[in-house]
């Protein structure tokens, strides 16, 4: 399942990356993900993450949406799994194709409670997606979309891990 859902991530990304070099199109994504090992007897987890940069009329958005499933048939331990789980969501801006980035927006979203709440979550609802606001889209600017995840797994005695995570193809034209 989660090689299946990779594979038509990517092969989602690249069909957007297609259409965006054509004209701009509606959206651009790029799939991550990520494993979590989790001590005891809690249940082994694929965390996957979409980033979008996302024109809406005039204006341009960065959207993180984030999903998982747990990669055992079972769970023993069903206590606690994170004591702090943060997207932040970056929309960004270059002034050439191979520029460096700027952020021109951003948010940081708490999802602890939902990924403690949920061992698996597939849907695209707005308490899974970190949104970055829209700002208005200069056409000559290549924009994108990219996300850092910092989560502190709960009893494992590590601290904060941080995922820099895949950016969205670049927006342009």
């Amino acid at each position: 399942m989660r090689k299946f859902l990779t594979t038509v991530g990517l092969a989602s990304s690249t069909v957007a990356a297609g259409l965006l070099m054509a004209s701009p199109a509606a959206a651009a994504t790029a799939s991550s993900e990520f494993d979590v090992v989790l001590p005891g007897n809690k249940p082994h987890t694929a965390y996957y993450v979409v980033n979008t940069a996302e024109l809406n009329g005039s204006n341009i958005t960065g959207k993180s949406m984030l999903s998982w499933n747990i990669l055992v048939d079972q769970v023993v331990d069903d206590s606690k799994r994170f004591t702090s789980f943060k997207v932040t969501t970056r929309l960004e801006q270059r002034p050439t194709k191979t520029g460096a980035d700027r952020v021109v927006t951003s948010k940081t979203c708490d999802l602890t409670q939902l990924v403690n709440d949920n061992y698996s979550w597939f849907l695209d609802e707005p308490v899974n997606n970190c949104v970055a606001p829209s700002t208005p889209y200069a056409d000559e600017l290549w924009w994108s979309s990219d996300s850092t995840i910092v989560y502190d797994v709960e009893g494992d005695a590590s601290g904060p891990i941080t995922r820099e995570l895949q950016g969205s193809p670049l927006v342009h034209g």
